[in-house]
């Protein structure tokens, strides 16, 4: 041994930090003067996204491609509220797996007519025995002015099926 970390002794170490386990297990941080730091969330808005049918764009080398169009909503939350513009869509790959992985572009008008644009990149994956799990992550563009505040935060989401409603539920947290 002469100091260096093998590259599977590393592996395994950044496996047991990702987990929480190592530090709860005692083993010694990799960085003991970096502290370690759980991200908080703090609610931002949530949208309620009317949607049309969906439409089969069949399928590619990756799995089943489909697009729903988004065809308007509201959204509200403490510090903005206002409507989910149509014309929108989310694109959506059905993977072999059963995982749908989902990119939502679209627009938002602030009731101050601010128009914000919202990237909305999520994952449903079938959990055995238990909901599936559905997270994303937002990107957000808002212009200069009073929501400007929207283009410093990075944001993770919730989505939420609203059926046999053509419409979803998606809750926005920023991280902090």
């Amino acid at each position: 041994m002469d100091g260096r970390i093998t590259r599977r002794a590393a592996l395994g170490a950044m496996g047991m930090l990702a987990s929480g386990t190592a530090l709860a297990q005692g083993a010694p941080p990799l960085e003991p003067n970096v502290p370690l730091v759980l991200p908080r969330s703090e609610f931002v808005w949530e949208a309620l996204v009317e949607l049309a049918p969906t439409l089969a764009m069949g399928d590619g080398p990756l799995g089943e491609r489909r697009m729903v169009p988004i065809t308007g909503g509201v959204f509200a939350g403490p510090r903005i509220r206002g409507r989910v513009l149509p014309g929108g869509a989310d694109r959506q790959l059905v993977r072999r797996d059963g995982v749908r992985r989902l990119e939502a572009l679209y627009e938002m008008q602030a009731e101050d007519g601010a128009i914000i644009t919202v990237l909305n990149k999520v994952v449903v994956a079938p959990r055995e025995g238990a909901e599936d799990y559905r997270f994303s992550t937002i990107e957000v563009t808002a212009p200069d002015g009073p929501h400007a505040w929207l283009n410093r935060l990075a944001f993770v989401g919730t989505l939420h099926s609203l059926r046999p409603r053509l419409a979803v539920l998606v809750r926005v947290y920023s991280l902090a």
